[in-house]
């Protein structure tokens, strides 16, 4: 794929990401691709692997089986509405045949095996089981609430709330499977560094290094599955080619900071999802998730890897 191609078919991704709870006009995305929307209509379900109109349906179905959940007394009327859904009877007609059962099913835990959202250790209609040990403190420096959790001997982390400021950063994006394989992020970042490099843009240690995932690995099959290895930026940069810039908005985060193996991502993710989160009187805020990387692992004496995940999260 050119890079031109990339650039163009990034920039309706993340439209249609910003824009689920609108009205999405292939016409309006052809414009924001700066195709005509004869091609642009066979351009995208080449490089997807779906139309348009059945990408904006899955993350429109993603989106409101995960809200489900973590807005148990929100109203299933106004999940769908704003997750871009035309009316009640529609949504539960798509939410039924997609996922086998009704909305209100969903939500009661009555999901049919497989379809879990990213909670894995919890089963349907029980309570979570994953082994953590959690324990609330008053931190000296913020005098604000933090907390340790305690999954293993070698899995634990520090959890703290912090208000981060909007950042942009540039990215490089990848579609299909990702866990396990370490030199594909590797390779992402080795894109991203060559292009910033020249640019000036690579200032450490105010350069941050991080990555968000765009989708449910429970959810989304994984050739479906969407990541953008990313870098901060000044807020004047554009982008160029293969890499994009987008903005990450202003907001409260939940920050847990881990040192694992580069096999203990997901339960990493697992104790902070599945443990801590149902517990912490916090839900899910509608902004994207990301890891942030503190270390290169080569250099640990261990090998391990030194990253912070960092979930939007709001009043319970």
């Amino acid at each position: 794929m050119s890079a031109d191609y990339t650039a163009r078919l990034n920039r309706v991704l993340d439209h249609i990401e910003c824009h689920l709870d609108q009205d999405l006009h292939l016409n309006d995305l052809a414009v924001v691709a700066n195709f005509s929307p004869f091609h642009f209509h066979r351009l995208f379900h080449a490089m997807m692997g779906e139309t348009t109109r059945e990408f904006i349906l899955r993350l429109r179905l993603e989106k409101a089986s995960t809200w489900l959940i973590a807005y148990p007394h929100k109203p299933v009327n106004e999940i769908a509405h704003d997750c871009g859904f035309s009316g009640l009877s529609t949504f539960s007609r798509v939410f039924r045949r997609t996922f086998g059962v009704s909305a209100s099913d969903w939500r009661r835990g009555r999901r049919k095996p497989g379809q879990m959202l990213r909670n894995p250790g919890k089963t349907p209609g029980n309570p979570c089981e994953i082994n953590l040990r959690s324990s609330m403190y008053i931190d000296p420096r913020t005098h604000q609430p933090a907390w340790r959790i305690t999954m293993s001997d070698d899995l634990s982390a520090q959890v703290e709330i912090h208000d981060r400021p909007a950042q942009r950063v540039a990215y490089v994006r990848h579609l299909g499977p990702y866990a396990g394989q370490e030199q594909l992020f590797q390779g992402l970042f080795h894109k991203l560094m060559a292009w910033a490099g020249p640019r000036g843009l690579i200032r450490f240690p105010q350069t941050q290094l991080l990555t968000i995932y765009h989708d449910d690995p429970n959810l989304t099959d994984e050739r479906k599955l969407r990541l953008s290895a990313c870098m901060t930026v000044p807020s004047d940069t554009e982008g160029e080619g293969e890499v994009g810039v987008l903005d990450l908005p202003a907001g409260r985060y939940a920050q847990a900071r881990f040192e694992i193996r580069a096999d203990q991502y997901g339960e990493a993710w697992d104790a902070l999802y599945g443990g801590w989160l149902p517990t912490s009187g916090y839900v899910p805020d509608d902004r994207p998730c990301f890891e942030l990387y503190h270390n290169d692992p080569t250099t640990h004496p261990q090998g391990k890897h030194i990253i912070t995940i960092c979930v939007p999260v709001k009043a319970g």
